[in-house]
């Protein structure tokens, strides 16, 4: 850390001239005049949760300014600001989001990978896009609190993730911005340190900062401040940044192109054991959690390890591959110098199905929302399960358990949805707890144990049966249509007319799930307020007969009763999720098929225009050498012109 090399009484004297420059140009920071110790403080701890623990000497000092009252933001807060991650990928996410919110702007990737600090050789973590890059106003907008002028369809909103993700990476960041602006083309070099703030032993934030254009006129880069205020800066980001010289600084920048942003955060947090908390040397094609590794069990490592449930905990590569639900077209993110490949949830699961959700609030519509839930693919073979909770094409919260199944009910039961009608929190790991989430929750669970107990027998579960005792039938009502071929076999609406019964106080056992479905109504899911039950429902042994329904059979036992139709129902849905399988299968084919027509259409069309580009070539060809030779009329050939204008009207 910087702590080590930059601690001298040199060091800090140039910290204490570069204040009073500060000072005196009152604007470098908003007019706001810094105070800094002349105590020389211990090393910043390297530990991210103990990093907040230090005396500035400044708790029982006021700070005042003319007399005028002012908000300051304490060098502390940047530590506070960032305990809001409790995770360092999901840091890299607030930093990934960034980039792929610049894909409007013609961004088309973003680099996450290992950088070596020139000064000392430790390892730091390299973000980079080629998208529109920030002008010195941008910039120091991104690097105050609270400022967003972000779309609403953005990821990012609230002004306040680059300080948080960064700051819980790394004690110090350095940014290099390039961007053209209003026919400007700047550059812009940003510090934000938390090492040179608590070593200065400064009382409030101070980002030294520089900005450069481009004179077209001269051919090279001029400095948009006064040189004093421009000095004063440079000293400050040379002493502390990772680069000791301007020639340095300005190469970072050149690397960027045209336009982009250069990310590097050093002096990244060690774990107890004073290592950092990105491993970089497990596996040279990812960055992973130090500490957590795939638990190994003898020589091998079991299905429930090694899926994605709980490789994205540790692996940023597995954790990315799932980020966002649909990657913007010709986006694409590299992580240690690879492409990572995107994958799509509904991939993984088999006997999939879709179900509508309507969120309300406040007897308000808030929607729809399509649910797609089914078994993973390795089911049963491993124990994951819960829901993929996207907002905003961005991932909030993977593999959300929401039953704690028991007795395997709802194990390998996996889903995911875009829920856009419940705000996440400032970190993106969670959703705010508001009345609409409880709702979610509650309606997720439903889904989860509707489904396991309906399709568990394609596991080699055995299905769930109902007892005599604890009998619940659950009756949408658009399932109380009539059918010429099937009447209930059990329908009392008078206690008299069975002898020795127990009826529950609805007085009546209506249609089932199961009896609609092999009417062939469709398998929906739905919950009602009321659903109808029967305890403690006995029998006699003779024949029941429904008193309005003549033709019904007799029923002579209702669990045998039940558990036939429970059978038949199982049978019809099974033969309904063949059929539509088969469909579905039949329109991927055709998809593909088109796919393929479309690509020999670009192929062709490619050779087509390489055609027609030889053809103007050589038209261009000849009629220059008629215009050197000088001879004839310097017309065009007739033919040639009218064959090549057809061609290209076949594009126009």
């Amino acid at each position: 850390m910087n702590s080590e090399g930059n601690g001298s009484s040199n060091a800090l004297t140039t910290t204490q001239n570069s204040t009073r420059i500060l000072n005196q140009e009152r604007c470098s920071i908003g007019g706001s005049s810094l105070t800094s110790s002349q105590i020389c403080p211990p090393p910043l701890c390297r530990q991210f949760w103990k990093a907040g623990n230090y005396d500035d000497g400044f708790s029982s000092k006021p700070t005042h300014k003319n007399d005028t009252s002012y908000l300051g933001i304490h060098p502390k807060f940047l530590h506070s600001n960032a305990t809001s991650h409790k995770w360092a990928f999901g840091a890299i996410a607030e930093l990934v989001d960034n980039a792929v919110d610049e894909a409007p702007n013609g961004a088309s990737f973003v680099i996450v990978d290992k950088y070596i600090n020139p000064r000392d050789g430790s390892a730091a973590l390299l973000i980079q896009d080629d998208g529109g890059g920030m002008d010195p106003e941008a910039m120091r907008h991104c690097l105050s609190f609270g400022f967003s002028d972000k779309l609403k369809s953005a990821i990012g909103k609230y002004g306040n993730g680059f300080k948080t993700s960064t700051m819980r990476l790394g004690a110090d960041v350095i940014v290099f911005s390039r961007s053209m602006r209003n026919r400007k083309l700047t550059q812009t070099i940003g510090l934000l340190s938390y090492s040179f703030l608590t070593q200065a032993c400064l009382d409030r934030i101070v980002v030294p900062m520089i900005d450069y254009e481009f004179k077209t006129s001269t051919g090279a880069w001029d400095s948009l401040s006064t040189k004093e205020k421009f000095m004063s800066n440079l000293s400050l980001l040379l002493q502390w940044s990772p680069y000791s010289t301007e020639s340095d600084l300005l190469k970072q920048c050149d690397d960027i192109g045209n336009h982009g942003t250069k990310i590097i955060i050093y002096n990244l947090w060690l774990d107890d054991g004073g290592k950092t908390e990105l491993d970089f040397d497990t596996d040279p094609e990812d960055i992973r959690v130090c500490g957590n590794a795939i638990t190994e069990k003898g020589n091998r490592v079991s299905e429930s390890d090694k899926h994605l449930a709980n490789s994205l905990r540790f692996s940023l590569r597995a954790y990315l591959s799932i980020l966002y639900l649909q990657v913007p077209e010709k986006f694409f993110i590299y992580l240690r110098g690879h492409m990572i490949e995107y994958h799509h949830i509904a991939t993984d699961l088999k006997y999939p199905e879709f179900i509508l959700y309507r969120p309300q609030s406040s007897g308000c519509k808030e929607g729809s929302v399509v649910t797609t839930i089914g078994f993973l693919k390795e089911a049963p073979l491993v124990n994951h399960h819960g829901f993929n909770i996207y907002h905003k094409n961005r991932l909030i919260l993977p593999f959300w358990q929401v039953v704690n199944y028991t007795r395997s009910r709802g194990r390998g039961v996996v889903g995911f949805l875009e829920a856009n009608f419940i705000q996440p929190t400032h970190n993106k790991q969670d959703f705010e707890r508001t009345a609409l989430f409880h709702k979610l929750e509650i309606r997720l669970k439903e889904m989860t144990l509707e489904y396991w107990d309906h399709h568990c027998g394609y596991l080699g579960y055995q299905p769930v049966k109902k007892t005599q005792s604890s009998i619940s039938t659950q009756v949408p009502s658009e399932y109380h249509q009539p059918s010429s071929t099937y009447q209930p076999g059990l329908l009392v609406k008078n206690r008299s007319s069975i002898t020795g019964s127990k009826v529950s106080k609805q007085g009546s056992l209506a249609p089932t799930f199961q009896d609609n479905a092999r009417q062939g109504a469709p398998p929906k899911r739905k919950v009602h307020d009321s659903p109808i039950e029967l305890e403690n429902v006995t029998v006699s042994s003779a024949a029941v007969i429904s008193s309005t329904s003549p033709t019904a059979e007799p029923v002579t036992s209702t669990t045998s009763y039940l558990e036939a139709q429970e059978s038949e129902a199982q049978e019809s849905t099974k033969n309904n999720l063949i059929r539509e399988n088969k469909k579905l299968h039949a329109r991927c084919l055709e998809y593909g098929k088109t796919l393929e027509e479309l690509d020999l259409k670009v192929v062709f069309l490619r050779k087509e225009l390489k055609n027609a580009k030889s053809e103007y070539t050589g038209l261009l060809a000849e009629s220059r050498l008629v215009e050197k030779v000088g001879h004839g009329n310097n017309v065009l050939n007739t033919q040639s012109v009218t064959n090549f204008m057809s061609m290209l009207s076949k594009y126009l």
